[in-house]
């Protein structure tokens, strides 16, 4: 007769208990004076049931069923050695298998971990939470660690068990709210998801794992148990990118959505894979002398429309073109061909899928409850509540791993703004001041604050880059001057200007210079990354290419000269896929780029100065090693509005270094053009956006021009230049 009372079996074969292990597995039972042990499980697919001891004559113990259900008893004189006990069960059809069990297998979180989780220092915690192959006491099986602090019950469900709620309820470890339970038998790839029943409702909730490695392709939405396992070739990147400075190193990025860059149309127009990619995205990246691939979100997201923007996987890389392995060795070909990867990273908000984070044990989790916090009225998503020490432990987590376990050289914060701002898309009244009255999101601003501390601290070389638009101060300045942290800013201002400036008919330029001048103002205030991405050509903004006025002729012009000004400006620099060889269409995440393009000659001319362009900028220090300074800046000339010409000096850390930048924006060439110059001697002509090559009428300086004597624009000499139309011409000092 079990000693169990019928509550806590009832509890138990229903499914609600919330201690699984005070009732499964060995427990000792002292009776007339003598100890003996009881193994009880739960089997609801058994019809027999027995505990294999080992010995020499592998002794089997019957099991009795005390309920009708599959609650299952055996007592033994005597205790077994350790968990190695095994379950012989013969299910109703007359199968016989045998299986370790679970419960025999004490809880394996520490309190040490227990301690760090609570604290919110636990940064390393996908080591840990999540799923994890282990061997225990010689015996293999995966480790289920997941944090659901209100609910009354959590069990790992999946084909191992027949998705039954009731088999494998996990362990509770108190106050922290964590639950944890150890599978023997299980292996690499198993599919598994959590059931959970939230305390004090009737409900049943089934989630994917918040910290899983890998889930199923879409529209599954299972978490897949993955012993990621890979051997890296990228020792020489890794210890180079510790010693490099990206504020003083070239940065040009070409930002890249991996499922529309190429496809295989004769294939059902499928996606390259991430080991496809590596052979076909990174030589052409390399031919064009990009520094680094930025990838919109590779982390798992069920909708293929969001671009990756709202992730429900925030540790796994998404299976739509391959496994974690596929991904390590994209990355792992980048950094062999020299190439950096940054990806976007997208911690303000999450979407409400019912799979996903959203209520997920029956409360609001990981983000507010008043719609005034945790709604996003833009985006109709939620948002993080940066407040809670476990939901900044998984952030902080998630950033972490990319770098540490895919070696990813720095993240992209999507929608910082949104995250620093309480009133961010909100009118009156649909906001909550933070405790000082503002409209500053203390929370996330401390977030993001540690997170920066953390990378730059623990990997050093790596970028994190914001795209913030407001005017909020020390983004990319240290925290310990009181800003954010940020390696670099998105220039927003100076992408809204410039490209609301080339949109502008060139007759009427001459009314809108100061676009071209304003954002010197503020050049110097922080790190900046000038950025043309993929934001700026979807939602019926139209192709870059077709933002241009005037003919076919014009339209490529005033294209080149704009590339031109940004590699000649200040900051970082950054172009989403196509606008390298000049899009015709908006880009659409369905289908491939357009690169039949590139048989008419006006797109291979973009495509051979977009090249040309990475190849002067990495070369020529004066263009790249002081963009945060203004030493590394001088105006020549600002003033010419009637003819739309500006002219600057870009400076390098070595006096020599010097280029003299001279952009002409109307369709009129300038001859004779008299310009102030630094130093006499030779200005060889490094590049000219008309050449020839790239599509332009060929007007220029022959190679490079002397400077005379006749002093200029507040310069002891001049140059006598011919300005092409609508070009940018880089003459570099003393050069021959």
């Amino acid at each position: 007769m079990s000693t169990l009372s019928r509550q806590h079996i009832e509890q138990l074969v229903t499914g609600s208990h919330w201690d699984p292990l005070a009732i499964l597995g060995p427990h000792t039972r002292e009776q007339n004076g003598s100890a003996s042990l009881v193994i009880r499980c739960f089997l609801p697919e058994a019809d027999q049931a027995a505990v294999l001891v080992p010995s020499p004559e592998q002794r089997a113990f019957p099991m009795s069923r005390i309920h009708e259900s599959g609650l299952f008893e055996a007592v033994l004189p005597q205790a077994p050695h350790s968990a190695r006990y095994r379950l012989r069960v013969t299910d109703y059809a007359g199968r016989v298998s045998e299986r370790y069990d679970p419960y025999a297998f004490p809880p394996l979180l520490s309190d040490f971990d227990l301690h760090l989780f609570s604290e919110g220092t636990f940064f390393k915690a996908y080591e840990t939470l999540g799923s994890h192959l282990r061997t225990i006491d010689g015996i293999t099986g995966i480790h289920f660690v997941v944090w659901a602090p209100n609910a009354g019950r959590v069990s790992v469900v999946g084909d191992f068990n027949q998705w039954d709620g009731r088999r494998h309820p996990m362990t509770n470890r108190g106050a922290t709210g964590l639950w944890e339970l150890f599978i023997p038998g299980l292996s690499d790839g198993t599919l598994y998801k959590y059931e959970i029943r939230p305390r004090g409702q009737d409900a049943i909730l089934l989630k994917a794992d918040p910290y899983a490695m890998a889930s199923e392709l879409r529209p599954k939405t299972a978490s897949v148990a993955r012993d990621i396992a890979y051997q890296w070739h990228d020792q020489t990147w890794m210890e180079s990118r510790r010693k490099r400075d990206p504020l003083q190193s070239p940065v040009a990025v070409y930002e890249v959505h991996l499922g529309s860059w190429m496809r295989v149309p004769e294939d059902h127009n499928r996606w390259l894979t991430y080991r496809e990619l590596a052979h076909k995205l990174i030589p052409y990246v390399k031919d064009m002398g990009y520094s680094h691939l930025e990838l919109m979100p590779v982390t798992e997201h069920p909708f293929d429309g969001s671009w990756g923007y709202q992730s429900t996987g925030y540790f796994a890389v998404t299976s739509r073109y391959g496994t974690p392995e596929d991904f390590m060795a994209f990355v792992d070909a980048a950094h062999q061909a020299g190439i950096g990867v940054l990806m976007d990273w997208a911690p303000a908000h999450f979407p409400d899928d019912s799979h996903g984070l959203s209520q997920f044990d029956g409360t609001h989790l990981y983000d507010h409850a008043d719609p005034r916090l945790g709604y996003h009225p833009e985006w109709h998503s939620r948002i993080f509540n940066y407040g809670r020490v476990e939901v900044r432990t998984f952030l902080m987590n998630s950033a972490l791993f990319w770098l540490d376990r895919y070696h990813i050289d720095g993240l992209r914060v999507d929608a910082v703004a949104s995250m620093l701002y309480l009133d961010y898309g909100r009118n009156a009244g649909e906001w909550i001041p933070n405790q000082f009255g503002g409209h500053e999101n203390l929370d996330a601003v401390l977030c993001l604050k540690d997170l920066n501390v953390l990378v730059h601290r623990d990997f050093p070389g790596a970028m994190m880059l914001a795209e913030e638009s407001t005017s909020w101060a020390g983004v990319s300045r240290p925290t310990y001057t009181g800003g954010l942290g940020f390696t670099f800013k998105w220039n927003m201002g100076w992408m809204h200007d410039m490209l609301q400036y080339f949109s502008h008919d060139p007759i009427h330029r001459m009314y809108h210079q100061n676009q071209l001048t304003f954002g010197l103002l503020y050049a110097f205030n922080e790190n900046f990354m000038l950025p043309l991405s993929h934001d700026e050509v979807v939602h019926g903004k139209g192709s870059l290419i077709n933002k241009m006025p005037g003919d076919e002729w014009q339209q490529f012009a005033n294209l080149r000269s704009l590339y031109g000004l940004m590699y000649a400006h200040p900051g970082k620099k950054m172009l989403f896929m196509g606008g390298e060889f000049a899009q015709r269409q908006e880009w659409n995440h369905d289908t491939s780029l357009d690169w039949h393009l590139l048989q008419y000659a006006y797109h291979r001319g973009v495509q051979h100065l977009v090249r040309d362009l990475n190849r002067v900028y990495q070369s020529e220090p004066a263009l790249y090693a002081v963009d945060h300074d203004w030493q590394g800046f001088q105006w020549v000339d600002f003033r010419d509005a009637a003819n739309s010409i500006i002219a600057f000096l870009r400076k390098g850390r070595d006096p020599k270094d010097q280029i003299l930048c001279l952009c002409n924006f109307t369709p009129v060439p300038r001859y004779d053009y008299r310009i102030g110059a630094p130093r006499e001697g030779f200005y060889s002509e490094l590049l000219n956006t008309d050449a020839s090559i790239y599509g332009g009428s060929n007007l220029g300086n022959g190679g490079g021009l002397h400077a005379t004597s006749q002093p200029s624009h507040g310069f002891p000499f001049s140059l006598h230049v011919t300005l092409p139309p609508l070009s940018v011409v880089f003459l570099k000092a003393g050069g021959m």
